[in-house]
């Protein structure tokens, strides 16, 4: 379960941020998890409430933002929505598509004390 480490990661970020911008308590996390970021957001949300127990997060609500996949077809370069990598281009059936959105892990918003 790669997310506990994932949650790790995001725990020293918000160690980094709470030096860098003097905050001491973190109430809330949103984090945005593409469709295509090989990202289970139940074991993120697990992992989440797990790694933050005694820390500035302990207690923080993360709330999990799903951004739609997107990818540009180079057939008919339209944008179009992408379920799974190796989609076909539902516009012009094109085998060619090249992901713009929906692999990102980031965090979008902190609420902190």
């Amino acid at each position: 379960m790669h997310e506990l480490s994932l949650c790790e990661s995001i725990l020293e970020i918000l160690k980094d941020r709470a030096a860098r911008d003097n905050f001491t308590e973190v109430r809330r996390v949103c984090v945005d998890v593409g469709p295509l970021s090989c990202v289970e957001p139940d074991a993120l949300q697990f992992g989440f409430d797990v790694v933050m127990r005694g820390s500035l997060a302990e207690g923080a609500k993360l709330e999990i933002f799903r951004p739609p996949a997107e990818a540009l077809c180079l057939t008919c370069f339209k944008t179009v929505p992408v379920q799974r990598r190796f989609d076909t281009c539902p516009e012009c059936g094109g085998e060619a598509l090249q992901v713009t959105s929906g692999e990102e892990l980031k965090i979008r918003e902190l609420e902190v004390v």
